[in-house]
């Protein structure tokens, strides 16, 4: 007599077992390629294997009540993803690619935060820095849970999304964002967000490293510093550490 065989695990990373039998052959997934143009070649690659990172497109660096607008930066630059990631998201879902949150949610203790990483953000210690209340609505500044560090109104989550907090810079420092990756077999990886040249630079780099394929979404991404940290960026991730797209060039791979 057969008995059933129960799934185990996230496929492709999955086995099928039960009390006999442990199938650890982890059944491929169907492949989905396209030929996707960027700045320096045209790629063929599999979206069965591609994820999108939305990268700190919160209230705290987007929104003008929140923490960025408060210590007088220009937020403006930071809401132009908004329009094209609202165009490019539904697709990308529709093509059975994840969409990844991955937003900078802090413990309220703060306790793996350290004075270097404070300073960078309230360097005279008397200003309002990582887990202090603004002043115009009480939220704690990049707390996981608070208004200052969900993501835009504009920007729809939905269930089947996937959400991960990081705590510095780079995503991929001390979270589980390689695992999860890992574990849904996803080596190709989209790139959106803000800043460009500091969070979004920071965690396609750690990627890179980590061997996975980093492309940069040049109209979903952004930054509020000066244009020539914009054009190093860009000439970075295309020299070093991947290609550059846009999200037009997405849309007409997936339908195209």
């Amino acid at each position: 007599m057969n008995l059933p065989l129960w799934q185990l695990g996230v496929p492709p990373n999955a086995w099928a077992v039960n009390q006999a039998i442990a199938d650890i052959t982890r059944p491929p997934l169907n492949p989905q390629p396209v030929i996707l143009s960027t700045e320096t070649k045209s790629l063929r690659l599999d979206l069965a294997k591609t994820a999108i990172l939305v990268i700190d497109m919160q209230n705290d660096f987007c929104h003008p009540d929140g923490w960025l607008a408060h210590i007088g930066v220009d937020v403006t630059p930071a809401r132009q993803p908004i329009k094209p990631l609202q165009n490019l998201l539904p697709e990308l879902r529709v093509a059975g690619v994840p969409v990844i949150w991955l937003n900078w949610g802090n413990r309220p203790d703060l306790l793996n935060i350290s004075a270097g990483l404070r300073h960078v953000y309230n360097p005279t210690g008397e200003g309002v820095g990582l887990g202090d209340p603004l002043p115009s609505n009480g939220a704690k500044v990049l707390m996981a849970g608070s208004w200052a560090a969900a993501v835009v109104d504009e920007l729809k989550q939905l269930p089947e999304d996937i959400r991960v907090d990081k705590y510095r810079m780079s995503g991929f420092w001390d979270t589980p964002l390689d695992s999860i990756l890992r574990n849904m077999g996803r080596t190709t990886l989209f790139f959106a967000g803000v800043n460009a040249d500091q969070c979004v630079m920071a965690t396609l780099q750690d990627a890179n490293f980590l061997g996975y394929d980093c492309i940069l979404v040049q109209d979903c991404t952004a930054t509020t510093s000066p244009e020539y940290c914009w054009l190093a960026t860009l000439y970075n991730v295309k020299q070093c550490f991947g290609f550059v797209t846009n999200s037009e060039a997405i849309l007409k791979a997936i339908n195209g």
